[in-house]
């Protein structure tokens, strides 16, 4: 990295608009969400204007108290030496609450200019915001800026070279006389080595017994005992802890600050305000929750839906029949591939390959991508709005009832895309076992790529008149599984102890920018279509060969030359086999077929393999109404309709995709909780896919051994569901609250 370049550091609050700022001056299309955790580690772009200005987004925090991983991330980096100048978002319409972490980054000693973002909804409410005196008393220069509009982006750019070419101050603001003397006391036992502009940071640092900050300033044995001594006293003669000193002497301040430069409008409640005195009602915020994601999943893939019209005519023009446009025929995919390959004279083998492997499993999944977009764009609106902050809010009233943490909700919206960002998201979770535990169920929440596995379940299981409601109440099977789990994990030994403390903002409702509204999209979708020609176009190949080589007759070779051209030739192949050999597993499932057990198989690889190796087994290239499409050709695979949606079930609540397993195993650090994850996520979804089965054929008059599991299963989990908390649970209780009271305070 050049060293002409200039370092800018992105700091501030979650939901201030730190990352929208990001994507503004970079051009990046880093993620943008309206929960805290969602930039779990910095990122690093170039300013559009000015390629020499290297921007870096630190994680959205409270403190720069290191608590979390976030905190760490940002605090070390700041004191790393590296940025020259920060810039400290701050939401304007939360001075105080903002104020906070912006006066720990200026006791920093860095250069700082603090950019008051939300300026518009400022204006709007019609509070007046005297920048000259918030400038004086902070120590720092401060702008007026509005991401989301584009307003003010110039004068800060402007203002942070300025800055970062005077190499920081030491801050201006004191605390109350006594604390001062105290830490001026602590200042001078600091080493020579300390910078001027940074030894106020340490000194406060070593006041509230940072242990990371002890070890960097390295104190003498005797200057850390006179130290001690001095923080005893204060807090003996305060009556406080001293970091509890240090937090009042802060908020003392910044109230000091907020009285010079504040002038508030007469209060009235907010549009936003009125709207959640609806979405987050204790009664009717549950409800709303389920009615809009019903919506959103029905809209996206109910049968008359746009999504839903989309899909069709891909599969029906795209990789069926072929289309017409402007009164010109062109052929379908699948048909213009073949007619090149006939025409350079390929072989059976290359044809088969190419036709019955890549083409049709590809193909099935690329035919999706509408009714994913149409999701996407729901969801991504819904996120940046406003709205999914109000669902962690609503859901952690209903989690803390059962013990949980709301604080576990959020990984769970962010896999609603992908459960790769999902699991990272749980960096965010302090306490260790709320973490694993929440690592282990979050990818029950169906992701972008599970979205075809519930098409292919809704085409199969009703007609299209009734479709609606299967896409849905799948979404909320992952739901449930995420509470039921919860609720049961809390109640044993692995995971006891009170739930994480649940401190966030919630943002005002705003339309989002249209161009962030468009990254988040595209990014989500592109993910999609790029695993379309990476991890799935290498699995159909794998699929394609295990399907059309095997052993025929004693003879090993390409099946369809081997056996004379038989029919049902995949029966003997290497794949059949293998999923001939572990189908007993889903047998009591209601699936036993050598075929079903393959795309759970290959699901594990990418959940979009359930589709495309259902699509190459069945050899279905077309959804044509002449031809059997692949909705029927996959319903003919199963005896009942309680089966198809036990292999829904277990498919959807199974291990994760091979991604979101190395992401696992990253977060937990640990092969045996590894395992330990995903073995309790295929055993839950087989249990839940038997209760299924053996239920829908208990009602059908139909009884077996299977049953009696099934209802002793059943019992099992309702005992736990129901049973109290144990005393015990709260016994080993290690959860350090200090970070939520800081930034609660």
């Amino acid at each position: 990295m050049a060293s002409s370049q200039l370092h800018v550091a992105l700091a501030g609050n979650p939901n201030c608009g730190k990352t929208t700022l990001f994507n503004l001056i970079t051009g990046q299309n880093g993620y943008v969400g309206n929960w805290p955790g969602v930039t779990v580690e910095k990122k690093e772009a170039t300013l559009i204007s000015d390629k020499s200005v290297r921007v870096t987004d630190l994680p959205g925090i409270y403190s720069l108290s290191p608590y979390s991983p976030e905190e760490r991330v940002s605090r070390d980096y700041l004191m790393s030496g590296e940025p020259d100048v920060v810039i400290q978002v701050i939401d304007a319409t939360n001075l105080e609450r903002n104020l906070y972490l912006a006066l720990q980054v200026v006791e920093t000693g860095l250069p700082v200019v603090a950019a008051l973002n939300m300026a518009d909804l400022v204006e709007k409410q019609g509070d007046k915001i005297d920048t000259a005196a918030l400038s004086k008393s902070l120590g720092c220069p401060v702008v007026m800026i509005s991401a989301l509009r584009n307003k003010g982006i110039d004068e800060l750019i402007a203002q942070a070279k300025r800055a970062a070419a005077a190499k920081g101050n030491v801050p201006e603001h004191r605390f109350d006389s006594a604390i001062e003397d105290v830490l001026t006391k602590i200042e001078d036992l600091l080493p020579a080595s300390v910078p001027a502009n940074k030894r106020r940071y340490w000194a406060v640092k070593l006041f509230e017994r940072d242990e990371d900050a002890a070890r960097v300033v390295n104190l003498t044995k005797d200057h850390a005992a006179q130290v001690e001594q001095l923080i005893a006293q204060c807090e003996t003669d305060c009556d406080d802890d001293a970091e509890s000193i240090i937090t009042s002497e802060r908020y003392a301040v910044i109230a000091h600050m907020v009285d010079g430069c504040l002038k508030k409008a007469p209060a009235r409640m907010s549009t936003s305000e009125k709207i959640d005195r609806i979405v987050t009602n204790r009664i009717l915020g549950l409800p709303i929750f389920i009615l809009i994601m019903w919506a959103v999943y029905a809209i996206a893939t109910g049968a008359d839906a746009f999504g839903t019209a989309g899909t069709d005519w891909v599969n029906d023009n795209l990789f069926g029949e072929g289309f017409e446009l402007f009164g010109m025929a062109f052929p379908s995919i699948p048909g213009a591939i073949e007619g090149w390959l006939t025409a350079a004279g390929a072989s059976p083998l290359v044809q088969s390959l190419v036709l019955d492997g890549i083409v049709a499993g590809v193909g099935a999944v690329l035919g999706f991508i509408p009714q994913m977009f149409v999701l996407f764009v729901l969801l991504s609106f819904l996120e940046d709005c406003g709205y999914m902050a109000r669902v962690a809010f609503v859901m952690d009233r209903v989690f803390r009832r059962f013990g949980l943490s709301g604080k576990s909700f959020i990984p769970m919206l962010v896999s609603t895309g992908c459960g790769v960002p999902g699991v990272l998201a749980t960096k965010t979770i302090e306490n260790e076992k709320d973490r694993r535990m929440t690592v282990m169920t979050t990818t029950f929440i169906p992701c972008g790529a599970k979205l075809p596995i519930i098409a292919l379940l809704m085409g199969a299981m009703v007609s299209d008149a009734e479709a609606s409601w299967i896409s849905p109440l799948f979404y909320f099977l992952g739901v449930i599984a995420v509470i039921a789990s919860g609720i049961m994990l809390k109640k044993t030994k692995l995971f006891a102890g009170r739930p994480t403390p649940f401190v966030m903002e919630l943002p005002s409702y705003h339309f989002p920018s249209i161009r962030s509204w468009w990254l988040h999209i595209w990014e989500r979708v592109s993910a999609y279509i790029k695993k379309a020609f990476t991890i799935i176009f290498a699995s159909t190949v794998v699929v394609w060969f295990l399907t059309n080589f095997g052993v025929y007759e004693g003879a090993f070779g390409f099946l369809p030359d081997i056996t004379g051209g038989l029919e049902e030739f995949t029966d003997y192949s290497v794949l059949a086999m293998v999923g001939g050999a572990i189908a007993f597993i889903f047998a009591p499932l209601g699936f036993d077929s050598w075929q079903a057990t393959a795309m759970s198989i290959t699901g594990l690889v990418a959940k979009e393999n359930v589709v495309a190796t259902a699509s190459s087994l069945l050899h279905i290239a077309d959804g044509t109404e002449t031809d059997p499409n692949l909705w029927v050709a996959f319903a003919g695979m199963f005896p009942s309709m309680g089966a198809i949606a036990a292999f829904g079930a277990f498919n959807l609540l199974c291990a994760p995709c091979f991604a979101a397993m190395g992401t696992i195993r990253a977060q937990m650090n640990s092969g045996k909780w590894t395992a330990i994850a995903i073995g309790y996520e295929c055993a839950f979804a087989w249990v839940v896919g038997l209760m299924i089965n053996q239920f829908y054929l208990l009602a059908t008059g139909v009884f077996s051994v299977w049953t009696v599991v099934a209802i002793a299963f059943a019992a099992a989990i309702v005992f736990q569901l129901v049973r109290p908390m144990p005393k015990w649970a709260w016994d080993d209780d290690k959860v350090s609250t200090s970070a939520a009271a800081g930034a609660a305070a």
